[in-house]
């Protein structure tokens, strides 16, 4: 399947900022679920300091406001075909060992309901577990926007009872760690089958099952991802994938806007 996709994160100040610098991972990488025919990152109101592969193997760039400025665009778009490879990854490794996936980070460190679902991973068929596990975050995690933050732990979400896609993510990547399994957390998009426009881009968890390499698993859309889906970031949770982080100097208030549209 060909995807068009268009992102655009627009940031405005209610006053002039001196200095804001932006880790922007919105370019997605060619591999066995996708080919990235074409894709641009437009500046407006800033310019590309630098770029990098960080240590996930992630394409990093970094963007700093133009000095006195009130507003940052930036704008990623291009053109994807994708692969239906039942969620299969594949034994794809980057700088990272596997240990590393194995490791709690702030958002994914486990608390009692984290344990309580990890007891749930574990016999022979490690496969059959995790989707039994992720069918079980969805069905206790109901999804809805506005209950949960970026700071907010899988342990918070998961005691709270309600969480987005990163929640779901995160909470999938706890349990798998603490049950041994190395998880990891995926940034990208994904093609609705009822609309074009949307809020956010999307996340998801991956976690390694020997045989088979990286599987990935939405818990929020009860399946593993296919040929609508395309990957851009990897981390050990959101704040090392998400799409647009960064700081700024001074005391001007931010908003944020964001606009995804992701069609055939």
């Amino acid at each position: 399947m060909r995807l068009s996709i268009t992102h655009r994160t627009e940031y405005e100040y209610d006053a002039p900022v001196d200095y804001a610098l932006q880790q922007v991972r919105l370019t997605p990488t060619s591999n066995s679920q996708q080919n990235v025919l074409s894709w641009q990152v437009d500046i407006e109101g800033g310019q590309e300091e630098l770029s990098f592969t960080d240590q996930y193997k992630n394409h990093t760039m970094m963007v700093s406001i133009i000095p006195g400025g009130t507003k940052v665009v930036l704008t990623a778009s291009g053109e994807v075909d994708t692969l239906d490879q039942s969620g299969v990854l594949g034994p794809v490794y980057g700088y990272a060992p596997l240990w590393h996936f194995k490791q709690h980070s702030d958002l994914t460190k486990p608390g009692r309901e984290i344990r309580k679902l990890a007891r749930g991973v574990k016999g022979e068929d490690v496969l059959a577990s995790l989707h039994a596990l992720s069918a079980t975050i969805a069905e206790n995690v109901t999804y809805e926007a506005g209950k949960t933050y970026a700071v907010t732990s899988a342990e918070q979400a998961m005691e709270g009872g309600y969480g987005v896609c990163q929640d779901h993510a995160q909470i999938f990547i706890a349990a798998a760690r603490t049950a041994g399994v190395p998880a990891r957390y995926v940034s990208g998009y994904l093609m609705m089958n009822d609309r074009v426009d949307q809020d956010a881009s999307h996340a998801w968890a991956e976690a390694h099952v020997d045989g088979l390499g990286w599987v990935g698993f939405d818990v929020s859309n009860g399946i593993s991802p296919d040929e609508r889906y395309v990957r851009i970031a990897v981390g050990l949770d959101y704040r090392d994938a998400a799409p647009v982080s960064g700081m700024r100097m001074g005391t001007a208030n931010e908003s944020m806007i964001v606009s995804v549209q992701v069609q055939q």
